[in-house]
């Protein structure tokens, strides 16, 4: 057995999961409810120019930098945890595979499923915004819905990998959500924390250039920062250009900025997020006794 059988069985079991489509079904409303807003009062999300798409684009990044790490807790926290507390592990791995290949087809299987929902909620939510805007830009549609599917597939890896540390589906529940609360509710404190205690408990007048490099850490911010990458000039006129600290504080750097402190660097930590945890998760799963 491959890891693309393992793949089909894992998309085929995980896409009938009713949690799953209850949040996909709270997105698309959420979505269209958010659009709807963005659209008629644009001056209340800082778009005194009026809504346009490329600001549409950048405002359903917030929505989507939310949904997609709690879209991936709910479908794969129990991707290898749950197997592994309900014994069903030692029936799969009695076929002919590999931990190898179980793991990565939880991988693959996992982040198909969550680049199906996420996809049907960017299409009604864009499609939506796009109807009532009265215009559509193909090239930046494609290329904000492609690095927001790579980071569904990126939350994908994170979650199987740390489902894939225990085999109880309780700490594997904790070990997502704490993962969660760090990167994604509290990691932005964590720069300006270290800079206000060296620098003597007060903030400097320049920010330096690891504080930019160490906000990215945060998924959903090199996500962010991917995505003014590759639209740089709608992130300009949608007043979207990654601030350059990383951390909403001014005095950064103004001098020219070496490949760490630019929104490039999102690829990079992307690509690192989507590795890493790979790596990790199948070196605990390849030792685990099960």
């Amino acid at each position: 057995m491959t890891w693309s059988v393992v793949a089909k069985k894992d998309f085929r079991d995980a896409v009938q999961s009713r949690a799953l489509w209850a949040l996909v079904a709270v997105f698309v409303l959420l979505s269209v409810l958010s659009t709807y807003a963005y659209v008629a009062v644009p001056e209340m999300f800082g778009e005194p120019g009026g809504a346009t798409f490329g600001g549409l684009l950048f405002f359903t990044v917030g929505l989507t930098g939310l949904f997609v790490p709690l879209a991936a807790i709910v479908v794969c926290y129990k991707s290898l945890a749950g197997e592994r507390e309900l014994g069903s592990i030692k029936l799969l791995l009695s076929l002919p595979t590999n931990r190898l290949h179980v793991f990565a087809g939880k991988v693959v299987g996992r982040a198909a499923v969550l680049m199906v929902g996420l996809g049907v909620g960017l299409a009604v939510g864009l499609g939506f915004g796009s109807a009532l805007l009265g215009t559509f830009d193909a090239a930046a549609a494609l290329a904000f819905v492609a690095v927001t599917l790579c980071f569904a597939a990126v939350y994908a890896a994170i979650v199987v990998g740390l489902s894939a540390t225990t085999g109880s589906t309780s700490r594997a529940t904790t070990l997502a959500l704490g993962f969660f609360v760090v990167f994604e509710l509290f990691w932005d404190v964590v720069p300006v924390a270290v800079v206000y205690v060296t620098s003597g408990f007060s903030l400097p007048s320049s920010m330096p250039d690891w504080v930019y490099l160490v906000g990215q850490l945060s998924p959903s911010t090199a996500y962010f920062s991917a995505i003014v990458a590759l639209l740089p000039g709608i992130a300009d006129t949608a007043g979207a250009a990654a601030d350059p600290s990383g951390v909403g504080v001014e005095g950064a750097p103004v001098e020219a900025d070496p490949f760490y402190v630019t929104p490039e660097v999102g690829f990079v930590v992307l690509a690192l997020w989507l590795v890493v945890p790979f790596l990790v998760g199948y070196y605990r799963f390849d030792g685990a006794d099960l």
